[in-house]
């Protein structure tokens, strides 16, 4: 199976998914949002399969970062616009198969990728 893991290398909850992955024979290939940046064709099919709001992670600092305005005003277009210009907003990790696309780290999940 093809499995490809989106986020950015040093979040504790990237550590946790990769740790998982690795100890339950599940090859993967990484996607670092940091150095390569949110694919924009990926990211619009995420949004129509799980909604932008699975997506938009609201409790870290770059989501508090952001100014009045655009939280209150936040839809589906701004939110991908956002995202697209601060990938450190999506929720992580992200991992896409043939089966399943995941976002976050839950392993009654991520069971189904074995």
């Amino acid at each position: 199976m093809n499995v490809k893991l989106f986020g950015i290398p040093n979040c504790d909850t990237m550590k946790k998914a990769r740790r998982w992955l690795d100890d339950n024979g599940v090859a993967y290939e990484f996607h670092d949002y940091k150095k390569l940046g949110v694919p924009e064709k990926e990211l619009k099919r995420w949004v129509k399969e799980v909604g932008w709001e699975a997506l938009l992670n609201k409790r870290g600092t770059t989501w508090r970062k952001l100014d009045d305005k655009t939280k209150n005003n936040i839809d589906e277009a701004s939110a991908i616009k956002i995202m697209l210009d601060n990938p450190s907003i999506i929720k992580r990790p992200v991992i896409e198969s043939e089966k399943v696309l995941l976002v976050g780290f839950d392993t009654s999940e991520y069971s189904k990728l074995v």
